[in-house]
């Protein structure tokens, strides 16, 4: 059964024009490619609505809040539409409790309202829903009525907000759903054990992107003009994942190389001691479109997270993008499953000093390595990727139609 001209709704956590490429949104578009997909943004809350005025993000979506004629945003993708919802109700801040989950069923009801009446204004059947790590509407499903429910699971949940409800709320969504789809082995084997019907597909990364820092015409970002090489760089989210203790041994260990963190930092982050450290320079966030030249900059890319609990579930998107530029990678070895994507082309390390001999070795990059580092990042794509969700999707679409 191939999975073609299908209806697909996907609610996201993630918003559509987020500072970074989403797994979630990427997932979308790759789907729309040969479907008719419809991506339901994360609603602004009422705090978002205020706070947020005078932002570009706001002001996309301001025609579209209150509006049930005018409610979705037409992407330069034919077959993607962005579907936005009127505000509500901030409720996270609740106890856990039938209040909080009252509220909960109340934020499920104004957003359903609202993409019930574009269902019927665009006359969409047989539509398939795929809850994209959106726990924190555990039911919202049930409101609708799709012919297939999944949910689709790209990360634990670790931070404090996430937990204070979502430990709960996504424990409602993966026993209530027809299958899910997880991002690691670890999660995969944590869901199964509430829902049978649980797959592992990786990440995977827009290699057609991040392969345009081999363009020899292509100028090196100008946030890295002034930074002397050699170059060690991060590209991604600045918080708790990273291994702050282990990158400040690093740091000391390493007094003639400078490193680069760009990406939007947490702001219990902000102020971390070790960003006062004389070579380590913080850039802040950069628009996804800028990731190449970026990652162009950089001598060596760095993934330095924890390991832990939390991260052996973690499959970075990252990873296959710094291989896709061609950069040399060094890695702690957060995640033993990554290895097996890999094989011999990141340098994955337990503590400072192999961290730092890994990096030394990747300085000394040869056009035979890097071509290796391209085979295996060719073979992690999105379009491999989505084939895989596909076929999935068709099965148990086949599965629960029987």
């Amino acid at each position: 059964m191939e999975l073609k001209n299908r209806h697909i709704i996907i609610f996201s956590q993630m918003q559509f024009d987020g500072r970074l490429e989403s797994t979630n949104y990427t997932m979308a578009k790759y789907l729309a490619k040969d479907n008719y997909v419809y991506y339901v943004d994360r609603p602004f809350t009422w705090k978002d609505y205020i706070k947020f005025r005078d932002t570009q993000e706001y002001k996309i979506r301001k025609p579209h809040f209150f509006s049930s004629t005018n409610s979705y945003i037409q992407t330069d993708i034919p077959n993607l539409k962005i579907i936005i919802s009127p505000p509500v109700p901030s409720i996270n801040m609740l106890p856990e409790g039938p209040f909080y989950r009252a509220a909960v069923k109340f934020n499920e009801g104004i957003v359903a309202k609202r993409l019930k009446k574009v269902i019927k204004h665009l006359n969409i059947k047989d539509y398939i829903y795929i809850n994209s790590y959106n726990y924190t509407y555990p039911t919202f499903h049930q409101l609708i009525k799709p012919v297939l429910t999944v949910y689709h699971c790209v990360d634990p949940l670790v931070e404090e907000y996430q937990i204070r409800h979502g430990l709960i709320s996504e424990d409602m969504v993966v026993k209530s759903v027809d299958l899910v789809i997880c991002t690691s082995k670890q999660l995969r084997d944590s869901k199964k054990k509430l829902n049978g019907n649980s797959f592992f597909i990786p990440n995977a990364a827009n290699i057609a992107h991040s392969q345009k820092a081999l363009d020899s015409q292509l100028p090196v970002a100008d946030i890295l003009s002034v930074i002397k090489k050699p170059v060690i760089g991060y590209f991604g989210n600045i918080e708790r994942r990273i291994d702050y203790d282990l990158l400040a041994e690093v740091l000391q260990q390493n007094p003639d190389k400078n490193f680069v963190f760009v990406g939007p930092v947490d702001i219990d982050y902000l102020n971390h001691p070790i960003f006062k450290a004389p070579n380590i320079s913080l850039k802040g966030a950069v628009p996804y479109e800028e990731m190449p030249a970026v990652l162009k900059g950089f001598d060596v890319a760095i993934i330095p997270f924890k390991k832990d609990e939390v991260s052996n579930a973690i499959f970075p998107l990252k990873l296959f993008e710094y291989l896709g530029s061609g950069r040399p990678v060094v890695s702690t070895d957060f995640n033993t499953d990554l290895r097996e994507f890999t094989g011999d082309t990141v340098a994955y390390c337990s503590n400072a000093a192999e961290f730092s001999t890994a990096m030394n070795a990747a300085l000394n990059d040869t056009p035979d390595l890097q071509q290796k580092r391209l085979a295996v990042a060719a073979e992690n794509t999105w379009e491999h990727r989505i084939s895989e969700i596909k076929n999935l999707l068709a099965l148990n679409l086949d599965r629960v139609s029987k």
